[in-house]
């Protein structure tokens, strides 16, 4: 959640498998997840990619996302890399799943499962979300759950984070509702996170997968629970940034909001931006049949 936020959340039209490397067209209904509910199971792949210099020196990362989604279940499969040096950017090399519930209005956690390589602790995430309760098993185990602790009716009310990045992206705005949406509620087994977003407006924005006029919006962080003591004084700004996160949304005519573009400024290596590299939606072919 703190250092590799910005690829993990982290950062995904008109039919499945269409380019994207178009200009945002008038939304039509029904949108993608009420076409999934009726019966057309889809799978979606979106890659994120960041650059960034330290002293010229390039720090890469790359986070992808394999989603599919049937009527009644979603799966989603994700990696995060993250190349460079310094203490912001350190090697990092982290493996994700999450499934859950298919919904109309969006997806619902009840599995995930997280196994971080980053040559210290190597941790292993595994957590089970129910309607009214959550349990996680980490090895090695957390020192503490933090102070305080996420309790059960705090975190069910969230998503893990690769689904909140997700189901972020595929809800439906109603019309005349903000477009930012939010705020996201993200848990990942210890903390429980929230990011509030804020419109600011629109701006043309050109990417190797969408071009057209892009939603921006300002992402803040509000640490809920699960932190060390010293972590909630800075409450209001996501760690190592100097601002809050922009992201730009593109408006798909799906009815999805997708992050294409996402920029920071940091305290330690300077601006670093993410693009979306690949985007696209296919129908998911069940296996089996005769």
């Amino acid at each position: 959640m703190k250092r590799a936020f910005l690829l993990a959340t982290a950062a995904a039209m008109t039919a499945a498998g269409l380019s994207v490397a178009d200009t945002a067209p008038a939304r039509t209904a029904p949108t993608l997840l009420a076409n999934i509910k009726s019966g057309e199971p889809t799978r979606m792949i979106y890659e994120l990619q960041a650059k960034a210099y330290v002293l010229f020196i390039p720090a890469t990362g790359r986070a992808s996302f394999e989603v599919e989604m049937r009527p009644d279940i979603y799966n989603i499969k994700s990696r995060v890399k993250v190349t460079g040096i310094a203490d912001w950017f350190i090697n990092y090399d982290m493996h994700l799943q999450a499934s859950g519930y298919t919904r109309e209005n969006g997806l619902k956690t009840y599995n995930y499962v997280s196994q971080n390589r980053d040559g210290k602790k190597n941790r292993r995430v595994d957590m089970i979300m129910t309607a009214d309760n959550f349990e996680m098993t980490a090895n090695p185990k957390f020192g503490d759950l933090g102070d305080p602790p996420a309790t059960p009716e705090q975190a069910v009310k969230a998503n893990d984070p690769i689904t909140a990045l997700i189901t972020f992206a595929l809800e439906p705005r109603a019309p005349g509702a903000d477009p930012c949406g939010g705020p996201i509620r993200i848990f990942d087994g210890r903390q429980l996170t929230y990011l509030h977003l804020k419109n600011a407006g629109t701006k043309r924005v050109n990417t190797k997968v969408w071009s057209g006029q892009a939603v921006e919006c300002h992402v803040t962080m509000e640490r809920i629970a699960g932190y060390d003591k010293d972590e909630m004084k800075d409450n209001d700004n996501l760690s190592a940034l100097n601002g809050p996160l922009r992201m730009w949304l593109a408006p798909l005519p799906n009815g999805a909001s997708v992050p294409i573009k996402i920029a920071a400024e940091t305290d330690k290596i300077g601006d670093v931006t993410l693009t979306a590299t690949k985007l696209q939606f296919e129908p998911l072919v069940e296996s089996g049949g005769n």
